[in-house]
């Protein structure tokens, strides 16, 4: 049997925390009743289904890229970086992948010899990107609520790191903290503002 792993990623937008990618393989006779693109679910339903494709899913594997390594790689590289690591964690190799975009990371010293295709709004046409799009969203965002409770000043539980109005007038008044992205536009200049 052919395995084919759906690729995406949370994160890339956000002024703080890392981004995430998640690739998961699929049974191909045992489709998961409401799998979407994560943007289209709420937070319940993609916690519901979360739970769900991490049972019913022949292999899944999360990767991060830490605030660190997008500021040294750039935010494009961190998330393929993301994304191999994602591959990296399932305890089963895909023969081909399908990544969410309009480019694909690089795929080579990953065990075999993979094929893949990117795929311009996979997570809605293809439900192992779909899939994929959940768990990495899931994951993503609970991390974000953890570090609110670490980073209370800035709210990270309502908006996980986005650009929103409410963040970035928390980031003026209070500066960048730890988990800000130092290479993104409004956190320099925040760090410009600083006494």
């Amino acid at each position: 049997m052919r395995r084919v792993a759906g690729i995406d990623e949370a994160g890339r937008g956000p002024l703080a925390g890392p981004v995430v990618a998640a690739a998961v393989i699929l049974r191909p006779r045992r489709p998961i009743e409401g799998v979407a693109d994560s943007k289209s679910l709420s937070p319940e339903e993609r916690s519901r289904l979360s739970i769900a494709i991490k049972r019913d899913a022949l292999c899944f594997g999360i990767g991060w890229a830490d605030h660190f390594e997008i500021d040294a790689l750039n935010i494009l590289q961190a998330t393929f970086l993301a994304m191999r690591r994602a591959l990296l964690a399932m305890t089963l190799t895909p023969d081909h992948v399908l990544v969410d975009g309009n480019r694909l990371p690089h795929l080579h010293g990953l065990g075999k010899v993979l094929t893949a295709r990117a795929i311009i709004d996979g997570d809605v046409s293809e439900p192992a990107i779909s899939a994929a799009s959940i768990l990495a969203k899931t994951a993503r965002d609970s991390f974000m609520d953890q570090m609110d409770t670490v980073y209370p000043a800035y709210s990270f539980a309502t908006h996980k790191g986005y650009a929103t109005k409410d963040h970035q007038r928390l980031l003026s008044l209070h500066g960048p903290c730890a988990l800000h992205r130092r290479s993104f536009e409004p956190v320099r200049l925040a760090l410009r503002c600083e006494p």
